[in-house]
């Protein structure tokens, strides 16, 4: 039997490096485009240097593969009004001249308030920021692209990632401090405000068990339930609980601080647009998702914990 091919886009990122090694484990061969000088690769990828922005270069690293894993994002949410779409341009493209389907990780920013509790699939995708918009219009012209039957497409949605190579997230970025052991833990919101997280490994898996799934559609969209933080303590609790230090303290997220470097700096002001997800619930369902594969790939919250924080440097 042939070996499948894949391409991945932001392999050096958090789902991308997941996808890496979960495609890697059953015998894929993986293609990774990275600018020159990028970091580090699993050393049974191909790398392909390239750019996202470049579609002459998506195009030919996707030649002969089966799949393209679309997980590329510009780092520290800056310049997403002049980049995200066209990238996702390129991908399409690409799948085109290929025939390469697509995955897509998805967000929770394309959902306003009316979205409902839990969120399906089909839930109005009325988003309440300038990013969410963005998310919104790249998943449009990915529809456009599988109704036109010029790419096949695999969305699949998920909340705030975290896992051992997630270094670029709310985990690592918002509730401690990465390279060592953590001397606070931050709660950026407040108690009683549910939060949605998936680890990264949940995540790929998911992903190759969907598209290893007969009968599916030119255009297909799934969500995960993840790990639900029901009352927005669960996840700092749980961190506490794996340092094993009950004095390293859980304290609020210092927001007011956060405002002031938006003054000056790009990725501040950008995450404090998202602050809504921490002062209002946003679930997704995922009954779509049990219907296909029976159940939802669910590492316990405890072990998922560990490995991140380990993998951060912080244990």
């Amino acid at each position: 039997m042939a070996q499948r091919t894949a391409l991945i886009l932001g392999a050096t990122g958090g789902i991308g490096s997941a996808m890496t090694q979960r495609l890697l484990h059953d015998g894929w061969q993986v293609r990774a485009l990275v600018r020159q000088g990028a970091a580090r690769l699993d050393p049974r990828c191909v790398p392909v240097i390239g750019d996202a922005m470049d579609p002459a270069a998506v195009d030919a690293a996707a030649r002969g593969a089966e799949v393209i894993v679309h997980a590329v994002n510009p780092p520290g949410y800056r310049n997403w009004q002049r980049l995200v779409l066209p990238m996702i341009d390129a991908t399409i493209a690409a799948a085109r001249s290929s025939g390469a389907r697509i995955v897509l990780p998805g967000t929770v920013y394309n959902y306003g308030a009316d979205a409902g509790d839990p969120i399906d699939e089909e839930a109005p995708q009325r988003p309440v920021t300038r990013k969410g918009a963005i998310r919104v219009a790249l998943e449009r012209r990915l529809q456009a692209a599988a109704e036109r039957g010029e790419a096949r497409v695999l969305i699949v949605r998920a909340g705030d990632f975290f896992g051992p190579g997630a270094a670029n997230s709310w985990f690592a970025q918002g509730l401690i401090a990465p390279g060592a052991r953590p001397k606070v833990i931050r709660q950026p919101g407040r108690r009683g405000v549910g939060h949605q997280w998936a680890y990264l490994p949940d995540v790929a898996e998911t992903m190759v068990r969907l598209l290893d799934r007969p009968g599916s559609s030119a255009f297909d969209r799934f969500h995960m339930e993840g790990q639900w933080d029901g009352d927005g303590r669960r996840m700092v609790e749980t961190i506490a609980r794996v340092l094993g230090d009950p004095s390293v303290p859980i304290r609020p997220l210092p927001w007011w601080l956060l405002r002031l470097a938006a003054l000056v700096a790009t990725t501040p002001r950008e995450m404090m647009e998202m602050r809504y997800l921490w002062q209002r619930p946003v679930r997704l369902g995922n009954a779509r998702l049990v219907a296909a594969l029976g159940e939802e790939p669910h590492t316990p919250l405890e072990t998922a914990v560990r490995a991140t924080l380990a993998g951060l440097g912080c244990l």
